[in-house]
């Protein structure tokens, strides 16, 4: 399978997806992003196009060691405990084109066990 077809292709889940998902203030969206090196977890309000809060593995200390799945471990628990200091329990899950499997699903439960809902 050539590069430019699972961009392709990913963007076409992207967009599918954001069709159909939009953040509130009640309800902020849990955007993640997955690089090779980086995880970052944002809450997002899209009715006021404003990040709420955001966990990100670049320069975070607690993230120096470890593989990639136990970083997206570290960046849910970190994002959970975020929103709970914002008074945020509920949020809406996009996972950016991704599959849920590996690293987002690891960072989906973290966050659910830290006490989010989606």
């Amino acid at each position: 399978m050539r590069l430019t077809t699972v961009m392709r292709n990913r963007k076409l889940r992207k967009q599918r997806v954001r069709a159909s998902i939009t953040g509130t203030t009640k309800r902020p969206r849990l955007s993640v992003f997955v690089s090779h090196r980086n995880v970052i977890a944002q809450l997002i309000d899209d009715s006021q196009q404003a990040t709420v809060a955001y966990a990100t593995t670049v320069n975070n200390k607690s993230t120096k060691e470890g593989t990639m799945t136990e970083k997206a471990i570290v960046i849910g628990e970190e994002i959970a405990k975020k929103a709970k200091a914002k008074n945020i329990k509920q949020v809406v899950f996009d996972r950016n084109g991704r599959l849920y499997h590996g690293r987002v699903k690891a960072l989906a439960d973290a966050a659910r066990k830290e006490g989010l809902e989606f």
